[in-house]
C-alpha cells in the first residue's frame, strides 16, 4: 500500500566565482543559490538535482543521513553541472542509483567535456569527481512506497534537453531550471527562439497541474506556490524581449532588468546573460 508522501527543500547558499571583474552594479561575481529536493516516504526517499561542489555535495549528504530515510534514487533534471556534479558521491555514499531522461544524459556528457574550462575555471579545487553514471529509468519513472515519480520531458528551457520530476500525489513538480523563483534567470542558451521554445517547456509544467514548484535555483524566504512561481517565470522572459526591443546594448538592457525586478537575487547572472544576447 502507498504511505503519505512528502518532501523538503535543502538551499545550498550562493558562492563567489573565481571572476575578479564585479558586476556593473558593483557586486561580487557569485553562483546562484541551488535548491536541492528530497521527496521522501516513510522509509525511502529521492534526491533531485545534487549541487556542485565539494563541500556543497557533503552538507546535502550529511541533511540526507539526518533525514533517517533510505536513499533509493538521485534525480537530474538537466545537464547543467551545477544540479548533478555531486551525484556519483552521493550515490556512492547512499548506494543510489542515478537517473535521468537520454537527453539529459547526453548534456551531462558535453557538461563534462567542458568542465576544466568552464566549471573548474569558475570554481578551481572545488568540484568532486563527477562521472556519468546516470541511467534512464523504465519509461522515464521510478518508483518511491507505491508512489509514481515522473520524469517528464519538456525541451528546451535555460538549457537544452530538459525534464522536470513529476510527484501527482503530492501535487508537485521539481522544476530544476524550467522555472525560477527570485532569482534571475539564467539567460546565455536563451537566444534566437529560445526564449519561445522556453515557453513551451513552462506550458508543459502548467499543463501537469501542479500546486506546488520546487525550482532549481529560488529565494529561500519564498514560498512553493505554483500559480505564483510559473507567472513570474513567463513575466520575466516577457520583459527580456520588451527590453532586449527598447535598449541597444547590454549594460542599458541590465540596468533596466534591475529596475523591473530589484528583489531578484544574482544579478551577476543577469549580467552574463545580457552579455550574451548582445553578443
Amino acid at each position: 500500500m502507498a504511505t503519505a508522501l512528502g518532501y523538503d527543500v535543502h538551499i545550498a547558499e550562493p558562492i563567489p566565482q573565481n571572476v575578479a571583474e564585479p558586476v556593473p552594479n558593483g557586486d561580487r561575481r557569485m553562483f546562484s543559490p541551488l535548491s536541492v529536493t528530497l521527496v521522501h516516504g516513510e522509509v525511502d526517499a529521492v534526491l533531485v538535482d545534487p549541487p556542485l561542489t565539494t563541500e556543497q555535495t557533503a552538507a546535502v549528504g550529511d541533511w540526507v543521513a539526518a533525514s533517517g530515510r533510505n536513499l533509493t534514487h538521485i534525480v537530474a533534471t538537466h545537464g547543467h553541472g551545477d544540479h548533478w556534479f555531486g551525484a556519483a558521491t552521493l550515490a556512492d555514499r547512499f548506494g543510489a542509483t542515478v537517473v535521468a531522461t537520454a537527453g539529459t544524459i547526453a548534456q551531462m556528457h558535453g557538461n563534462v567535456a567542458q568542465r576544466a574550462a568552464f566549471w573548474d575555471a569558475l570554481f578551481p579545487g572545488q568540484i568532486p569527481d563527477s562521472p556519468v553514471t546516470a541511467v534512464v529509468p523504465d519509461g522515464n519513472r521510478i518508483h518511491l512506497e507505491g508512489h509514481e515519480l515522473t520524469l517528464v520531458e519538456v525541451g528546451h528551457s535555460d538549457t537544452d534537453d530538459t525534464s522536470v520530476l513529476h510527484v501527482p500525489d503530492l501535487g508537485l513538480v521539481v522544476a530544476g531550471d524550467v522555472l525560477y523563483n527570485g532569482v534571475h534567470q539564467y539567460l546565455r542558451e536563451a537566444l534566437g527562439d529560445g526564449r519561445n521554445a522556453w515557453r513551451r517547456a513552462i506550458d508543459t509544467v502548467e499543463a501537469l497541474r501542479p500546486s506546488l514548484v520546487v525550482t532549481g535555483h529560488k529565494d529561500k524566504g519564498l514560498d512553493d506556490d505554483a500559480t505564483r512561481v510559473i507567472a513570474e517565470t513567463r513575466r520575466y522572459l516577457d520583459t527580456v524581449d520588451e527590453l532586449l526591443a527598447r535598449h541597444d546594448n547590454a549594460l542599458d538592457f541590465f540596468h533596466a532588468m534591475l529596475d523591473r525586478f530589484p528583489a531578484h537575487l544574482n544579478p551577476g547572472a543577469l549580467w552574463g546573460g545580457a552579455t550574451a544576447l548582445y553578443a
